[in-house]
């Protein structure tokens, strides 16, 4: 016996279905109706209809390795649990050999892509932003260097006196091959001046995505989720995102991020939620119908809900992820590497019925010999411990 969609999405979000269907955009209202539905099933079949037609089973992933340069910052956001602060993290920042240290500690793992990223540290000078690029292509000539998020471009351009257009290029020649998501959490102003007064403002995050299109350079885009914004204003923060892909079309992926609340300033918030997770990925594949990828970040998502996500819009995993500590500071795990060997990603993804894809960081498909491939190496932490 058949279940026709109405019985899954009912009467309710028919008209989106038939939207879906036909492959037409949704609207600021549809997306508001995706968020307030209770028919959570309903929204992720719907997501599952797009995720399906762009890439059937297929489930990307990338080696990478994260390498966060300092934790000092003068921006002092309100859901940040990473910045040193009295009471919280030592401060710290790496020097160049520092920098060459990490990026040589997993040469064993055949990585394609390392992601920096790190506080607004005012002390750095504008070279060093450069130095740190050559430092890890030095090491590892072969990667892709994903680095710096909005903020710090326009901190290295302040730093050097330059504009925003010049530093991307001496940055760019140093060896910067994409730019990560993140920086402006959600596009409300409200919000920002709420929670991250001190950072750029949606405007000025979107000159800077400009001026890496009109470079040729590859970026990603975020949206944190789960803090005070509403339904509303995360719509809105995807419909300003499609807009400007619309315009640009450099961004490569959309990586809806829950806000953790654990040592920050909004502790006194509830952690995220399974519904709210594959919701916000399921909102995202539905909106932002000029997105290639949606992401579920198993490091913030946990195993088990990025596996369900696979099933609600989302294609990409993102990666084996060495070192990550943004999110996951020294009281939260007291371990501050989180790592899913080859063989546990691959298996993560296979047992959620879909067909891992290992990829590089502009979307190529790699295919290893498995023969060359080292030995697997135990989790830093079990898997088990991250459901």
């Amino acid at each position: 016996m058949s279940i026709s969609p109405e019985n899954i999405v009912g009467s309710e979000l028919m008209d989106i279905y038939r939207k879906v269907e036909a492959g037409q955009r949704l609207s600021f209202e549809d997306g508001v109706l995706l968020y307030n539905t209770p028919n959570l099933t309903g929204v992720g079949y719907l997501a599952n209809i797009v995720r399906e037609r762009l890439h059937g089973a297929n489930t990307f992933y990338v080696s990478n390795q994260h390498i966060n340069y300092t934790n000092i910052c003068n921006k002092f956001c309100k859901f940040c649990s990473f910045y040193a602060k009295k009471g919280g993290p030592a401060p710290y920042e790496f020097d160049i050999p520092e920098v060459k240290k990490r990026a040589a500690l997993h040469m064993d793992v055949p990585l394609t892509e390392i992601h920096m990223v790190g506080g607004i540290n005012p002390r750095l000078k504008y070279d060093y932003y450069m130095d740190v690029i050559r430092a890890v292509k030095e090491v590892r000539p072969e990667v892709h260097v994903k680095a710096f998020t909005a903020v710090e471009i326009v901190q290295i351009a302040q730093i050097g006196k330059v504009s925003v257009e010049q530093a991307l290029k001496d940055l760019m020649e140093a060896g910067l091959d994409s730019l990560p998501g993140g920086g402006i959490e959600i596009l409300s102003d409200r919000v920002h001046a709420e929670l991250f007064g001190k950072k750029l403002n949606g405007e000025e995050w979107k000159d800077v995505a400009r001026a890496a299109s009109k470079l040729g350079l590859k970026q990603y885009a975020t949206m944190l989720y789960g803090h005070i914004e509403t339904a509303e204003e995360r719509v809105d923060h995807l419909i300003q995102i499609r807009e400007l892909q619309d315009e640009t079309g450099h961004f490569l992926t959309m990586t809806p991020l829950s806000f953790h609340p654990e040592q920050t300033e909004l502790a006194h918030l509830p952690g995220p939620t399974a519904d709210d997770d594959l919701r916000n990925i399921a909102v995202s594949r539905l909106m932002l119908d000029n997105f290639d990828h949606i992401k579920s970040f198993w490091i913030m998502n946990t195993v088990p809900v990025t596996q369900a996500a696979l099933w609600y819009g989302a294609d990409d995993t993102d990666g084996l992820v060495h070192e990550y500590e943004i999110t996951y500071g020294e009281g939260a795990w007291g371990n501050k590497s989180q790592v899913l060997t080859r063989a546990n990603m691959v298996r993560m993804i296979q047992e959620a019925r879909r067909i891992p894809i290992e990829r590089d960081s502009l979307y190529n498909e790699i295919v290893r010999d498995e023969a060359s491939l080292p030995k697997e190496r135990k989790p830093l932490i079990p898997v088990a411990a991250l459901a």
